[in-house]
């Protein structure tokens, strides 16, 4: 029997040979010239393809992409002719394994260039390699090349993808899949692409992760091979080898594939599953049938989950430990999944592109074709142009003018706001009382081409009250606030008709976590038998974003973080396209308005725009690649998504459509985005749509019923009445929290106005959300729903991150430092007032958001706004003052630059004591104490700030904050604190001396003199040591014994007698003074050193926090304490000639302790001081803390008092008066007492120091 098999096996072969011999003659007969360049004739090639396949397919063994210089589809590579395949005979053993099927061979990858002696069109001949010996049982494998496409445009087959790992580096670039991704190292000529970055796009093509080799030109020009022209669609793919390569890879069709789309999804160890599973549309039977069994499957372990509960309490709580760790594994799996990396093919480029080298110009890798540029011109005509064809066929509108417009003619046509140092920011609108709120309002309202009086629309420049910008010309010149960012340059147009490979970076574009961004109803185009499924946003920017962090926003009161990822960029766009699509989202659906890509201005050419962006549809592969969609297809989506939502030939059979064919198209257009040409809004989302005629005689179209949010100036929010109220009773709560008992009166007068203010958000008219109700005549669909929309709106902020620090790093240039943590440089440029917006006009965020999001959004806390920046209130302030350091401290949360301030202000007074102190040896303390006031004032360094242009680089509040000259210049003087503790902080002391240095002084020679200061002058006298005089000195012997309890052993110790010289001593040739210039110096080494100790380990602490912390650290009772306790007072040199110890005062022995600060600083550095305060100082402030010793008794007596007062009235404070004062003027004596509401409290009696 077996014999016979083989026989019969060997007839087949033979046949089949016979067969596709002239198969092949044939096949040369007619595609004589096809596959050669310019239509030359082609050199004979025998032709092999294989039989109909019978055996399995292993995809492991899949051919690697094979080199076509022509990219046709018809050409093929030299190869020896056919040889027979002869099937051996099984083995006769009892235990044969039975007949394993056959997998064809893999040829080595052929050079990817031919040798000098071939034709430039084709391969050289490849010798198959000898085939290896292999077990009997098992058949060995016939070597024959694969086969080629002759009726679809072929898909090759693409290597394996490759197993990204923590060390995989994607070729071409360096992106690593860490979460906080490092810098990526580029070329910086953006304007031709460099050897290397050819290079890195040639290895992409070459080893199938490019994007043009799925059809070749031939195929894209004549549409396949002639026999197949004839056939239907549904024959030409089902006999494609495409369609065969499915089945012997043991996948099903991709026309059958509804069911096996998302199998690999669903697996258990698929990483994509859960985040996946809702983008689904189950739009077949079959799929539906599948929804419902999986329902049922999860009803029933919900039953037999409860039942298990009932039975086991225990148990019930471990398995919700369980799930909860489990689900928040699953969500870290997610975001993991999101951020790592992943080969990307694109889907065909069909005739709208070509990738052939000849076609190529400059630095493009793809060009458009003919058939490209006309499906741009249709998408112009169609959906480009539509808005301004509504908008130029309805009457023009002359708004009636309001106070503020008449105020901002009389300001542009005086002359510009002088300001003393130029820059300023003055407002004339906002200094006035013109602005009526009320009337603008009132004006928008009164729009005729307004779409309903609920839902609001965006004007250029034009908030929902008013004018976004009520700045002077002036101050509209410069500024972040107004979207001018220093450093910019116009950037050189890209060639619109290709896709600029060479030139632009792709990133794409992830925002974790995805809630509120993965809808139940994603946007779904359907192409190719499969559905590609909307997952974001790619950006091509014209510079690479290295040294750019993370951007982080708050929507929806949750902290969002927007990733850029490097990736291979897909092939198949031109820049024309992308900027069409970016027309039609942002300006005709979204109206973002305000939206500005392109820079300044410069002779009237804005140049091209900084970034393009490209929607991302994909289908997810089985192995865990992604194919996107080509942009072209997603172009034709939106011309086929684009017919009425209602025609209105057709409405009158839409009404007599049965209910459940009905709900399948409300259903359909539930979430979807239409539109309006002309009316303000012009979009807006389908939430329901209704069919009801109430009127049997007239045929109404349908209801859209939209539910949107009214915004906040309109609502109970923006009611003044209702602030009022809220504040009243805001106040009243605080009180009775506070008070020691409550009465029932103020309850009942708590409950009326709560009441009050419920009925007041309970109004029609002062509710937030309201219900739209629009007659679906006129609308348009788009095709494009609320995910689109959520993901669009995140893209303005991501623009100002980027360009913000693409220009913090002009600011680098003038300071003279590169900072390495970029967020540490962007915290000392933000003012208190800023906070971080929508990256444009809020209101026209809050408004697209509103009509164009997603219906009901999930919230976060509503703390994060405020959990770690309100400072003020007795409660935050105890809340705040009781935490203890942290050991190991963690990043500040407090997101602008007081802390940094705070800092910087320290270190400022540190470099000018210091520099004071050498330069001016013979000056006593109150002449140094005058030169430090007048270097570290506001006015002083408010000019030193202008110097570095700060006010360019500033985040403040686009509002009256800032407006009037003395409020900039004091927030300029702030920046500048917060600058140098930011340099402080990274560069050291050093970088902080010298950028101060080269501000203080333009003269070469002045600031040469006041970076290299003398020595002191002890010093100069014994430049090594003298230590030698102690033996001929006494009271250098008696130091000796104070330097060994300490543990330090001085250089000069002549220093250390100097600070235990008290000022009662004359001049003596062995201190050459008193300590007094030391306590000036010491006084601020000890800020110096106790700001930064308290920056680090109290990060949650605001600016006034640690000042009062410090002021409980350094001040004279705690330094008194330390120098007791080190016995200083037994070293202290006075005139006295008994030699006795005296008994010095807590201001003398904290003065004695600051001058032993400067000489440890002095002889040795600022370390020895550090390591000196972290042993004696610092350990002091846990027991500070629980003792509350920051909270003086006078503050606590006034707190006390403050939570006495009665609503209605101004509140009580305690009033202090002196009743005797006796005793000398050096050694007083006080009588005090305190009264509090007219009676005496207290009396006390005691010195003042």
């Amino acid at each position: 029997m077996i014999q016979v098999v083989q026989h019969l096996y060997k007839k087949i072969s033979d046949s089949i040979h016979v067969f596709l011999t002239s198969m092949s003659s044939l096949q040369m007969s007619f595609n004589a010239g096809h596959g050669c360049p310019r239509g030359r004739p082609a050199a004979p090639v025998p032709m092999y393809r294989p039989a109909p396949p019978r055996y399995h397919y292993d995809p492991s063994a899949a051919p690697g992409p094979i080199y076509n210089p022509q990219g046709g589809s018809n050409y093929m590579p030299p190869h020896p002719d056919f040889m027979p395949f002869h099937f051996p005979a099984p083995s006769q053993g009892s235990n044969a394994l039975p007949q394993c099927p056959v997998r064809p061979p893999v040829f080595p990858e052929p050079p990817p260039f031919p040798p000098p002696s071939s034709y430039p069109y084709m391969m050289p001949t490849v010798t198959p390699p000898p085939l290896p010996p292999v077990p009997p049982s098992v058949p060995p494998s016939m070597s024959y090349p694969p086969s080629y496409p002759m009726s679809y445009p072929p898909q090759l087959q693409l290597p394996p993808p490759p197993s990204f790992n923590p060390a995989y580096v994607q070729p071409g670039g360096s992106f690593k899949p860490e979460r906080s991704r490092p810098p990526l190292q580029y070329k910086s000529d953006t304007c031709s692409r460099s050897p290397e970055r050819l290079r890195h796009y040639d290895d992409h093509r070459h080893r199938g992760h490019s994007y043009g080799g799925y059809g070749g030109r031939h195929n894209r020009e004549f549409g396949g091979d002639k026999r197949d022209r004839g056939c239907s669609s549904e024959r030409r793919r089902s006999d494609s080898p495409r369609y065969k390569a499915d089945y012997d890879r043991g996948r099903v069709p991709s026309r059958h594939r509804s069911r096996e789309r998302y199998r690999h999804r669903d697996e258990p160890g698929s990483p994509t599953s859960d985040r996946h599973r809702k983008h689904i549309r189950n739009r077949s039977g079959s799929r539906e049938r599948k929804r419902r069994r999986v329902d049922e499957e999860k009803e029933r372990r919900t039953d037999s989950a409860s039942s298990s509960r009932e039975r086991s309490v225990n148990y019930s709580r471990t398995r919700d430990v369980e799930e909860t760790s489990t689900d928040r594994h699953e969500e870290e799996k997610g975001e993991e999944e999101l951020l790592k990396p992943a080969w990307i093919r694109c889907t065909h480029a069909e005739n709208y592109y070509s990738n052939d080298p000849m076609d190529q110009v400059g630095d493009s890798t793809v060009v458009g074709t003919s058939k490209l540029r006309n499906l741009y011109e249709r998408f112009e005509e169609e959906l480009g142009w539509r808005q301004e064809r509504a908008k130029s066929c309805r009457p023009t509108w002359d708004p009636p003018k309001t106070k503020l417009d008449q105020d901002q003619d009389e300001s542009s046509s005086e002359s510009e706001c002088d300001s003393d140092g130029g820059g300023s920011s003055c407002s004339s609108s906002s200094d006035s009382e013109v602005f009526d709120v009320i009337a603008e309002i009132k004006r928008k309202k009164a729009h005729p081409d307004r779409l309903h009086e609920e839902l609001w629309y965006n004007d250029p420049g034009q908030m929902n009250d008013g004018p976004l910008c009520k700045c002077s010309a002036k101050a509209r010149r410069t500024g972040i606030r107004h979207s001018i960012y220093p450093g910019e340059q116009p950037v050189k147009s890209c060639r619109p008709m290709s896709n600029n490979a060479g030139k632009l970076f792709h990133y794409r574009i992830t925002v974790s976590p995805p809630t509120n961004f993965l809808t139940d109803r994603p946007t779904v185009i359907e192409y190719d038998d499969h559905e590609y499924l909307f997952e974001g946003f790619s950006c091509f920017s014209h510079t690479p974003l290295t040294n750019i962090p993370l951007c982080r926003v708050i929507r929806f009161n949750i902290d969002y973080t927007i990733h850029f990822i490097e990736e291979m960029a897909p092939e198949n766009y031109c820049v024309k396209g992308l900027e069409l699509f970016s027309s039609y989202l942002f300006k005709d659906i979204l109206e973002l308005y305000d939206w500005n890509l392109t820079g300044p201005d410069e002779n009237g050419q804005s140049g091209c725009q900084r970034f393009h962006f490209m929607p991302r549809f994909v289908r997810f592969l089985p192995d865990g690649g992604k194919e996107v969609l080509s942009m072209h297809q997603v172009l034709l989506y939106l011309l086929r998504s684009s017919p009425a939502l209602v025609p209105e030939e057709e409405i009158a059979n839409m009404l007599q459509w049965e209910e459940l064919e009905w709900q399948k198209y409300a259903e359909e257009c539930k979430g979807m985005i239409v539109t309006n040409p002309g009316l303000k809004p012009s979009s807006v989302r389908i939430d329901q749509l209704d069919r009801e005629q109430f009127n049997s005689s007239v045929i109404t179209f349908p209801i859209i019923v939209h539910f949107g949010i009214r915004p906040a100036q309109l609502s109970y929010a923006g009611d003044p009445q209702y602030q009022k109220l809220w504040k009243s009773y805001v106040k009243l709560r605080h009180l009775l929290a506070n008070s020691p008992k409550v009465k029932q009166i103020d309850k009942q007068k708590l409950t009326q106005r709560e009441e009050a203010l419920q009925k007041i958000r309970q109004k029609n008219t002062m509710r937030r959300e309201v219900t739209v109700e629009l007659s679906s005549q006129g609308f348009w669909k788009t095709g494009i729903r609320s995910d689109v929309c959520q993901h669009a709106m995140m893209l303005p902020v991501l623009t100002h991150h980027i360009r913000y620090h693409q220009c913090l790093m002009h600011l680098d240039k003038l300071i003279g430092y590169m900072f390495k943590e970029r967020c540490l440089l962007q915290l000392a440029m933000t003012h208190p007032s800023h906070h971080l917006n929508f990256g444009m006009n809020p209101d026209h965020a809050r408004n697209s958001l509103s009509n164009c999001g997603i219906r009901q959004p999930k919230y976060g806390d509503r703390k994060v706004h405020h959990m770690y920046m309100r400072k003020k209130g007795i409660n935050t302030l105890i809340n705040i003052m009781s935490r203890l350091g942290q050991d190991d401290p963690s990043p500040s949360r407090i997101n602008h630059n007081e802390r940094l301030e705070f800092l910087g202000d320290a270190v400022v007074e540190f470099l000018t004591s210091v520099h004071l102190y050498y330069l001016f040896p013979n000056l006593e303390e109150g002449g140094l104490a005058t030169y430090r006031t007048a270097i570290v004032q506001n006015q002083h360094l408010a000019m030193l700030a202008k110097k570095l242009e700060l006010d360019r680089f500033m985040l403040y509040a686009h509002g009256p904050d800032l407006c009037r000259e003395s409020d900039l210049r004091h927030a300029m003087a702030n920046c500048f604190e917060a600058l140098i503790g930011a340099v402080y902080l990274e560069g050291g002391l050093e970088e902080a001396k010298q950028l101060f240095g080269r501000l203080l002084f333009n003269s070469e020679d002045l600031r040469d003199v006041w970076l290299n200061y003398p020595p002191h002058p002890l010093q100069v006298q014994e430049s090594l040591t003298d230590r030698q005089l102690i033996e001929s000195s006494p009271v250098l012997q008696k130091l000796t014994n104070f330097e060994d309890a300490i543990g330090v052993l001085f250089t000069h110790v002549r220093l250390l007698a100097r600070a235990f010289t008290l000022r009662t001593v004359g001049f003596n040739h062995l201190t050459l003074g008193h300590n007094q210039r030391m306590e000036f110096l010491g006084d601020s080494i000890m800020q110096l050193v106790a700001t930064e100790y308290l920056f680090i380990h109290f990060p949650d602490h605001h600016e006034g926090h640690l000042t009062l912390l410090r002021s409980s650290l350094v001040n004279n009772r705690t330094q008194a304490k330390v120098a007791e306790e080190l016995g200083m007072q037994e070293f202290a040199i006075t005139n006295d000639k008994t030699k006795q110890p005296v008994a010095l005062r807590t201001k003398t022995l904290a003065d004695l302790l600051e001058s032993f600060i400067a000489a440890l600083y002095i002889d040795k550095d600022l370390e020895f001081v550090h390591t000196f305060m972290n042993v004696c100082f610092f350990p002091r402030l846990k027991e500070f803390i629980l003792n509350q010793d920051w909270n003086d008794p006078k503050s606590q007596l006034q707190q006390c008092c403050l939570t006495l007062r009665t609503e209605g009235k101004e509140p009580d404070i305690p009033l202090y008066k002196t009743l005797q004062t006796v005793g000398p003027s050096h050694a007083r004596t006080y009588t005090v007492a305190v009264y509090f509401k007219g009676e005496r409290i207290g009396c006390g009696k005691g010195p003042r120091y």
